[in-house]
């Protein structure tokens, strides 16, 4: 997709609107998972997730290509479109964001506030998608879509910063909703020339790119009914698949029960705030706890973009679910 000079370009993008996030070693997430923890804390950018890394570097190669551009429309449960509207406002090009019924509270009202136009259509991301797409071609906007090699060079910059400054880690666990988050962390550790194993994360509810990673084709699923609105994922992408697969190790399925208590332990362990999908690789690693002992954990933080209605409801007790408790 690119080399490390496009990368090294795209990271001086990304820097004009956000600092690098911080990699911190959590000594309480240590002792619960009984290995060396570094988090990356992508819920520190300017609108709390990764994915405004993607759309600062999608929109800046657009307005270099297409500086008359009327405007951009895309879908998203949030963090993408979040990010498109921050770019765009940046840029001066009016944004159009479409998103499912019953979408993040929060997250619709941060959109509007970036100035996108927020539609709300269809019950779930795939519904949501196909009517922007429709729109876009009798519109004539610019349709985003959820996974471009641009999108995936601006989010591959927070592994940049990742691998830099923790070059030693022997496993990497990051969430998976449409790819670009992963894709990006491969392309990075190779780039770099490091051993990292890379292991992506899916919730069981929206299983499409665990279910498509083992059978080696595109597997869809009918519901995406996951809390967990960051990996909520019926149809994975076709590019993303090929390159999960080539450089990721395996795919771990988390509950959403079992990413409810990643969350408790983000919040008491370091006082820091996760969304499902940022609280997901956590849970991942929880899961496989019994294979960490002695190993130099890397775990992505990609957002903090939870509604307060629902930490309040999801994250309300303080029960283990059961295959955690059994490692504990």
């Amino acid at each position: 997709m690119f080399d490390l000079n496009e990368l090294e370009r795209a990271h001086g993008i990304v820097g004009t609107a956000v600092p690098p996030t911080p990699a911190h070693a959590w000594p309480l997430l240590a002792e619960r998972l009984g290995a060396s923890v570094v988090v990356k804390h992508e819920n520190h950018t300017p609108i709390g997730a990764f994915k405004v890394r993607g759309g600062l570097v999608y929109l800046a190669r657009l307005k270099r290509e297409r500086p008359d551009v009327p405007g951009i429309i895309s879908a998203t449960r949030g963090n993408h479109g979040q990010s498109l509207a921050f770019a765009a406002g940046r840029h001066g090009v009016p944004a159009v964001i479409y998103v499912p019924r019953g979408n993040s509270v929060e997250k619709n009202r941060a959109m509007r506030a970036f100035g996108a136009e927020l539609v709300e259509h269809g019950e779930d991301f795939q519904a949501a998608r196909e009517e922007a797409e429709r729109r876009a071609q009798f519109a004539g906007l610019h349709m985003v879509p959820s996974f471009h090699p641009d999108l995936v060079l601006g989010v591959a910059t927070y592994a940049l910063e990742l691998f830099r400054t923790a070059p030693d880690l022997d496993i990497l666990y990051v969430p998976i909703g449409q790819g670009s988050g992963i894709c990006g962390c491969i392309m990075a550790r190779d780039l770099l020339g490091l051993k990292t194993e890379i292991v992506g994360v899916q919730s069981t509810e929206a299983p499409s790119y665990a279910l498509s990673f083992a059978a080696g084709a595109i597997v869809t699923t009918a519901t995406s009914n996951t809390r967990a609105d960051g990996m909520a994922t019926r149809i994975p992408d076709a590019d993303a698949l090929a390159l999960i697969r080539k450089g990721a190790s395996r795919i771990v399925q988390v509950t959403d029960d079992e990413v409810a208590h990643a969350i408790r332990a983000y919040w008491t362990d370091t006082h820091n705030l996760a969304e499902g999908a940022g609280a997901a690789p956590l849970a991942a690693a929880l899961q496989e706890k019994g294979r960490l002992s002695g190993k130099r954990v890397g775990l992505i933080l990609s957002g903090g973009n939870i509604d307060f209605d629902l930490f309040r409801s999801w994250i309300g007790t303080d029960t283990a679910p059961a295959a955690q408790r059994a490692v504990a």
